[in-house]
């Protein structure tokens, strides 16, 4: 054991080193490689050729600069970036953030993340992201029109069908890649599936707007099965108000739970009566159409709202979907001393490191993002599989897809990550990741 850990600290501190300052990078990489060090210590083959050390570091990082005009004729330049973190098993494939946090840390990390998510669902999808420092949130449609059309002249060259296949993420939603994949039309001339998240006009698919929330509950689920519980008259707080919140609000709420918080940047809403569907459409109104504060939702149903985060409400089970590292080790021990019973991870490693500790020393179920979150990832390679086919698949076939990976990604998780009559679903997630995509590495030789 104590080599082993020598081990991993020697490769973290080489991690650290060669990518001074980018921490949460460096936190998504310690994640992985505390799971995948002692698996593959008997393995020869993936340490001779530095399979580990290679998946750490990216293909290529394009950085480049956006400028675009405000309404007001001023000129604006943002920085953005795309991150072609590896390909072995498929094109590129991660979504386009437009936050002001973004920067090279956070998309290497979503980057790295995203390579295990992508090779969880079975499909033939690499992993990759990228991004910009712009945010959306007070620009006008033109604004943000004129800023995407920009951020695509450069991007486009270093992207296409078989190559990087971007998606939405945070920033991101139908209008920016509506714009943006006009702009790819209007410089290539081609009509080709080289986004994912497009409007059901141009190719998109159903149900892709639902699928990240909707698999986050279906891991959730399929872990409380597997442990012989269930989802019904459970209550659930959930952090979020985007669609990965609202889908997994509705989700619970279709499998007989109860869902007691919804969050944003201001603060949180408590109802103890529940979020039943009626409540859950006024707020997907409110932050999706109106783009208002999740505070309104307290006024018109009496409910209570708090500053900060959610995890001091006494429930059954979490779901954070808002951002990285939003519960803190601190959170986690609140969480378990009002008896949570299970996590799954709707946000890209919303739990700080000392969180994942608490609740994995404490028993509890814990499906980490890479795992749990997968569905969206997996709907966008579906609608891949659409663009190239020229077909549309129905509603009825595509959440009947979506239900058979999650349950796939979670037994590949529970195969991977059993112990001791338990499961470790971090650990399962990671080495069941690690191996398809290793083992292509290992079969191309030393590219």
């Amino acid at each position: 054991m104590a080599a082993r850990s020598d081990s991993l600290e020697r490769y973290i501190e080489g991690v650290r080193k060669r990518n001074p300052g980018e921490t949460e990078f460096h936190q998504a990489v310690y994640e992985v490689a505390a799971s995948i060090i002692p698996y593959i210590q008997d393995k020869p083959r993936y340490q001779n050729m530095q399979i580990l050390e290679r998946m750490a570091e990216p293909d290529r990082v394009v950085m480049f600069r956006v400028c675009w005009e405000d309404d007001k004729g001023n000129i604006r330049v943002n920085r953005g970036y795309r991150v072609q973190f590896n390909n072995s098993i498929g094109p590129y494939k991660g979504g386009i953030r437009f936050h002001p946090s973004v920067t090279l840390s956070v998309l290497k990390f979503l980057g790295f993340e995203q390579t295990f998510k992508n090779s969880l669902t079975g499909l033939p999808m690499g992993g990759g992201k990228g991004g910009a420092d712009f945010n959306p949130k007070g620009k006008s449609d033109s604004e943000v029109m004129r800023f995407c059309q920009s951020f695509m002249t450069e991007l486009a060259r270093h992207i296409g069908e078989n190559t990087d296949v971007p998606a939405g993420d945070i920033g991101v939603g139908a209008r920016e890649i509506g714009y943006m994949f006009g702009q790819y039309k209007r410089l290539t001339n081609e009509f080709v599936g080289v986004l994912t998240g497009k409007g059901l006009e141009f190719g998109g698919s159903l149900i892709r707007t639902e699928a990240t929330g909707y698999g986050t509950i279906y891991m959730l689920d399929n872990m409380l099965t597997h442990a012989g519980n269930s989802v019904e008259g459970k209550s659930v707080v959930i952090s979020g108000s985007g669609n990965v919140a609202t889908y997994a609000a509705q989700k619970v709420k279709q499998l007989g739970g109860k869902v007691l918080t919804m969050s944003d940047s201001s603060g949180f809403i408590h109802d103890p009566a529940g979020i039943d569907e009626e409540k859950l459409a006024y707020i997907i109104d409110l932050k999706q159409v109106r783009r208002g504060r999740i505070s309104e939702y307290a006024d018109k149903y009496d409910a209570e709202f708090h500053e900060g985060r959610p995890w001091g409400v006494t429930c059954d089970m979490a779901v954070p979907c808002a951002t990285q590292n939003e519960l803190t080790g601190d959170d986690a021990a609140v969480l378990l001393a009002n008896g949570c019973m299970a996590v799954s991870e709707g946000a890209n490693m919303p739990t700080e490191l000392s969180g994942i500790k608490a609740f994995q020393d404490a028993g509890i179920l814990y499906a980490p993002s890479k795992a749990a979150n997968a569905g969206g990832v997996a709907v966008s390679g579906l609608e891949m599989s659409q663009n190239s086919a020229r077909i549309s698949w129905k509603e009825e076939e595509l959440q009947t897809l979506l239900r058979d990976i999650m349950k796939d990604i979670h037994d590949n998780c529970a195969e991977y990550g059993a112990e001791n009559g338990k499961v470790d679903y971090l650990k399962g997630a990671n080495i069941a990741g690690f191996v398809k995509v290793a083992d292509a590495m290992l079969a191309y030789g030393v590219v």
